[in-house]
């Protein structure tokens, strides 16, 4: 019989006949890895017949897989390959397994409800998703039934096998069975002569896979909700049932992820935002539009005072733009080329049109461009905090962190080529200092580049984003800053750092953008005269760092759960008497508390003083003072912390003291 040789990733290499599967070599090396394996990773210089392909796939497509193809573990090995064993170490096992979980759930559905006809279900982020017609929607009785029908399913340890049809028969399968929808994929992706199947039990299924080798390991899963979705995204097309469900490979990573999701939704800023009379969205002023209340408002200011105070010291020019500018500027930026679809329509005024601005970049090119610089003036840092507008489809719109009116806190820096690299390292400096001052400490960076099959979608040439983009992953390079590279992520002027905080449960958010722009700077022909007495066009960095306000204090409520630090809070401090016997002296204690610059709230309501105190802890401010005769007798107040309780009496001005430094150091305890 012919051999092939199978080489593992510690470079052994296994001889075996040819038509060996990688379940029969994971059962060769040993039976702990026979038993934990999950998928294979073949490597190979030339192509073999099978359905190798990649695990987000879930046509039925008969292709033959390329280097680093994932495969079954019952695949026959026709020829010489590497072979990379997966298991549950691999988070793409983890993909592979919850795509073999959704064929699961769609098996349940077909058993409890045969008529239903299929769509797609893929894996996602956390879990899987499964599409289907059915005329009654699914209740939250039938999701505990389909959850309690797949547990038994997979308890009967039913193989996921792959089968192959000529696409004829295929089309008559489904035909015969009602499932309009697979016929319509399959005279859409599947070409002659063979096309790819997975049976789970009785249900079979058009897909390309690969799968795990059987349901027996699919237990930690949870079904979450349902929701409405277009066959294919695509509005017109038939309203199908999306069963959405978490799927892990064990139950304490299920029971993590659902406990997060408990804590995520406890700290919801667009329930904790109104709750605590911080902002609120207006629906007679239209939806995406932040209305801000006081306290609200007052966050805002301090967030704005400390980050311009910042920019001055760290050479940035503060400038402002209008909101409305004549059209033909959009033209000239390229915005109306590649942006039209997010700006909000043309308003005619005075027979000329203008455009409500969706960005501030050509606002801060105007005002360089306004008088000719020398080299000796660069770099020029124009910073505002702009607001800009957007058409954010209703759908997309989310609180405060997707809206259609919004204030960047954006900045444009014009500088030499010889300034560009120390200009991008400045920014990410400034980047990590606002994360850290604001109370975060974990970040992850990545830099997005162009798609260089697509140039259409983008400004430049070729040569100018390689350029751009070797300078910035060198700047992250010198800074030992780990970065991770996204292609065709790119904004379509140029490439750009991201930087994602990790708030206090462990979520990225987007914050810092740091975009190279090649394009701009020669659209506007902007210049400035160099060293040599000729003039030169200068390059152009965009620079945001909260990236919007309202996105950021969105992100602040979350991470906090709307219990911000004293230096943020709107009111720091809780004056609750203990009857209207001790006003003058509960005045008194409010009196000199804003004398020394602190935010207080006298309550001086006719309330008992559990009342007040269950008042303040629900508005989460910070310290309260209870003061009652003891206390006006003693010039002190009773001091109770929303986290730690009881701390006892204390002396006015001590507090007082206290307060004022732990505000100034801005601590975040």
């Amino acid at each position: 019989m012919d051999q092939i040789r199978v080489t593992l990733p510690d470079g052994k290499v296994h001889e075996v006949p040819r038509g060996t599967t990688p379940a029969e070599i994971a059962r060769k090396i040993g039976p702990r890895l026979a038993e934990a394996a999950l998928v294979a990773r073949i490597t190979t210089s030339a192509a073999t017949p099978s359905s190798g392909a990649a695990p987000q796939t879930a046509t039925g497509v008969v292709e033959e897989p390329e280097a680093g193809d994932l495969i079954d573990l019952r695949l026959p090995l026709e020829q010489d390959v590497h072979l990379q064993l997966l298991t549950e170490k691999n988070p793409e096992a983890l993909y592979v397994f919850r795509h073999s979980a959704a064929h699961l759930l769609a098996a349940a559905v077909m058993d409890l409800y045969p008529g239903v006809k299929l769509g797609i279900g893929p894996p996602v982020d956390n879990g899987f998703f499964y599409e289907f017609l059915r005329e009654e929607p699914f209740t939250p009785d039938d999701l505990e039934k389909i959850e309690k029908k797949m547990h038994q399913l997979a308890e009967q340890d039913l193989p996921n096998e792959r089968k192959l049809l000529p696409k004829a028969e295929a089309l008559e399968l489904y035909k015969k069975s009602g499932q309009p929808f697979k016929c319509e994929l399959i005279e859409e992706k599947a070409q002659e002569p063979m096309v790819s199947f997975y049976t789970t039990g009785k249900f079979i299924d058009f897909c390309r896979g690969p799968h795990i080798p059987s349901t027996k390991r699919i237990t930690a899963f949870k079904l979450m909700s349902v929701a409405g979705a277009y066959w294919k995204g695509q509005e017109g097309n038939a309203q199908l049932q999306r069963i959405y469900a978490a799927c892990f490979f064990n139950q304490k990573d299920l029971d993590d992820y659902l406990h997060r999701l408990e804590e995520a939704k406890r700290r919801d800023h667009r329930k904790l935002g109104p709750e605590l009379d911080f902002f609120s969205i207006q629906e007679e002023a239209g939806p995406g539009l932040i209305f801000w209340h006081a306290k609200g408002g007052l966050v805002r200011k301090i967030i704005e005072d400390w980050l311009r105070d910042e920019l001055l010291k760290r050479g940035y020019d503060l400038v402002f733009t209008p909101h409305i500018m004549r059209l033909d500027l959009w033209k000239t930026s390229g915005h109306t080329n590649f942006y039209r679809e997010n700006m909000f329509g043309v308003v005619e005024v005075e027979k000329a049109e203008y455009q409500l601005k969706p960005m501030n970049c050509p606002g801060h090119i105007l005002i360089f461009k306004n008088k000719l610089k020398s080299y000796r003036d660069l770099p020029v840092r124009l910073a505002e905090l702009g607001t800009v507008y957007r058409y954010e489809r209703s759908g997309v719109l989310h609180g405060l962190l997707r809206v259609r009116g919004f204030t960047q806190d954006d900045a444009h820096i014009f500088c030499t080529p010889q300034q560009i690299e120390a200009e991008v390292e400045a920014c990410v400096d400034f980047a990590f200092a606002v994360m850290k001052n604001f109370g975060f400490d974990k970040f992850e960076v990545e830099l997005s580049d162009w798609d260089s099959a697509h140039p259409e979608n983008y400004a430049g040439k070729p040569e100018d984003w390689q350029r751009a983009t070797a300078a910035l992953a060198d700047t992250m390079k010198r800074m030992n800053i780990p970065f991770k590279k996204m292609e065709g992520e790119a904004a379509f002027y140029g490439p750009k750092i991201d930087v994602k905080l990790i708030d206090a449960i462990g979520r990225p958010w987007q914050l810092t953008t740091v975009q190279f722009d090649f394009n701009l700077p020669a659209r506007f022909g902007l210049e400035y005269v160099g060293e040599d007495g000729a003039r030169h066009q200068p390059l152009m960095v965009h620079r945001a760092l909260l990236g919007s306000v309202e996105r950021f204090f969105g992100i602040l409520i979350e991470h906090y759960a709307g219990a911000f630090p004293v230096w943020l809070a709107p009111v720091q401090v809780e004056v609750c008497p203990v009857s209207e016997k001790i006003a003058d002296y509960a005045k008194h204690v409010a009196e000199t508390l804003k004398h020394h610059g602190l935010r207080v709230h006298l309550d001086d309501r006719n309330e008992k003083l559990p009342a007040k105190i269950r008042d303040a802890q629900l508005q989460k401010i910070p310290y309260m003072l209870v003061v009652g005769p003891k206390e006006s007798e003693a010039g002190t107040v009773s001091v109770r912390h929303r986290s730690k309780g009881d701390l006892g009496p204390r002396p006015l001005a001590e507090f007082v003291a206290a307060l004022q430094n732990e505000a100034e150091t801005r601590s975040l305890q």
